[in-house]
């Protein structure tokens, strides 16, 4: 096994973030942590502004939960660190762009993992399954996130039976964005970051915060809160220089510069 078991690069405002711990990409106690902290700083950065989590290798994007650790002593209710499993799943205050790069098999946690994402690009061999329920367990983030991102009763039955769907069938029910031929995979993985790199943060951040908290609001109570300048995301962005830049180009017809204040 790897000393190392993340690998990290910065190419321009993006990171990459892969997952190397053969042969499966498990993640455990110590794992998560490190995730944990490579995502808090891209978190914090303000040179970064997407980044990219993939798996190494052609056939695991991540299984989740690493069960040989557990036999070995990683208590499933441990210090999984900073943002929780796998340094995403509840990382507060995450306004950058996420884009998850499933390259193989896609299960339980790593599931989790995925769509923990904003974006999801999928090799035309992955597979998906949320299998906890066969080990007597349950997917507790993919109990709550699933069923509002797919239709309830398909849902509903990839946690209940732990069945395993085709990456076509997860493009189908919109779990993920695309399907791409495996070879593809990172450089359309990196094309859409840079895309996303090449927009205005502010606007990012405030879409980020008014989708995450406006989940569970009704929509009027939501628009109150945006008009209320009780968005702090929002208010940042219509007090900013960029917001004025956008203005500026649009009436210049050239390009804007966004610089993120």
């Amino acid at each position: 096994m790897t000393d190392n078991p993340i690998k990290t690069s910065v190419t321009g405002h993006i990171l990459e973030v892969t997952l190397d711990r053969p042969k499966a990409n498990a993640i455990d106690l110590k794992t998560s942590r490190i995730m944990g902290d490579i995502f808090t700083d891209f978190r914090d950065n303000p040179d970064l502004r997407v980044a990219i989590v993939t798996g190494a290798g052609e056939k695991f994007f991540c299984p989740g939960w690493d069960l040989k650790a557990a036999a070995g002593g990683d208590a499933v209710d441990g210090d999984y660190g900073k943002g929780g499993f796998g340094g995403l799943q509840e990382l507060r205050g995450l306004n950058k762009p996420v884009i998850a790069a499933v390259n193989g098999i896609c299960c339980g946690g790593g599931l989790e993992l995925a769509l923990s994402a904003d974006i999801i690009l999928a090799a035309d061999h992955a597979t998906f399954a949320l299998p906890e329920i066969r080990s007597g367990t349950v997917a507790d983030a993919a109990s709550i996130k699933l069923p509002k991102r797919i239709p309830y009763h398909i849902a509903m039955e990839m946690l209940l039976t732990g069945r395993w769907i085709e990456v076509e069938e997860a493009a189908r029910w919109g779990l993920i964005n695309h399907v791409l031929p495996a070879a593809d995979l990172m450089s359309e993985a990196r094309k859409m970051a840079e895309l996303l790199a090449s927009g205005p943060p502010l606007v990012y951040a405030a879409i980020k915060e008014v989708v995450r908290e406006a989940e569970d609001m009704k929509f009027q109570d939501a628009m109150n809160r945006i008009t209320k300048s009780q968005f702090e995301t929002v208010e940042r962005l219509y007090r900013s220089d960029d917001q004025l830049e956008g203005a500026r180009a649009f009436a210049e017809k050239r390009d804007p510069v966004w610089k993120g204040r």
